[in-house]
């Protein structure tokens, strides 16, 4: 009798994160597994260099596993992860030149744009909804739109937020806040649903 591939979504980051600490490689290849496109798409909104972004992506998880020992135990798996790998397009970035030297990742503009996933719109309503979502979603500020798409799409917390892009709690709040209330204004309709919306029917490439 063959086995049951569980999803990797209903592992549990902490037990992982522990037991990769102590060296175990399948833990260490789950967590892999489970965020790696995650990342990878993060870092493509960060830098328009495909192949260094995997590279870094590559390198942040050579890290875990290189300094496992001396990683903190109690952390949020998935906000390290995206963090790390913002740090290291950040040296990325210095190290080429293309912003001067920093000690935060301030310099990094979210530069991808949302687009719509045309298998999810049924009807016309939606699809007319959706385009004009995106194109408020768009035009927002680079820092908004980030902010919005670390908590929407990626799940952060604000403070895991805040962690993230280097500001202080009420920063990361006003990030969110101020995104929403111009989603709010310019949105013919209810705040919740232009989350559900936001959140179910566009991705992020």
């Amino acid at each position: 009798m063959k086995s049951q591939i569980l999803p990797l979504k209903i592992y549990d980051d902490h037990k992982l994160w522990s037991k990769l600490k102590a060296g175990d490689e399948k833990s260490f290849s789950l967590l892999f597994e489970k965020y790696y496109k995650d990342l990878i798409s993060y870092g493509n909104s960060l830098s328009p260099y495909e192949e260094k972004v995997q590279d870094c992506v590559q390198d942040v998880f050579a890290d875990v596993w290189v300094y496992r020992k001396s990683l903190q135990e109690d952390v949020i798996v998935k906000a390290y992860l995206l963090s790390s790998v913002r740090k290291r397009i950040a040296r990325l970035f210095e190290r080429d030149h293309i912003f001067r030297k920093t000690t935060s990742t301030d310099a990094i503009e979210f530069l991808f744009d949302f687009s719509i996933d045309h298998e999810l719109i049924h009807d016309e309503v939606t699809a007319e909804h959706v385009l004009h979502l995106n194109t408020l979603l768009n035009d927002l500020p680079p820092r908004q739109k980030e902010a919005l798409y670390l908590r929407y799409h990626q799940g952060l917390s604000v403070e895991q937020i805040a962690e993230l892009l280097n500001v202080n709690y009420q920063s990361a709040n006003n990030l969110l806040y101020r995104g929403l209330l111009k989603l709010r204004k310019e949105w013919k309709g209810n705040l919740p649903t232009i989350i559900a919306v936001s959140a179910g029917l566009l991705q992020f490439y």
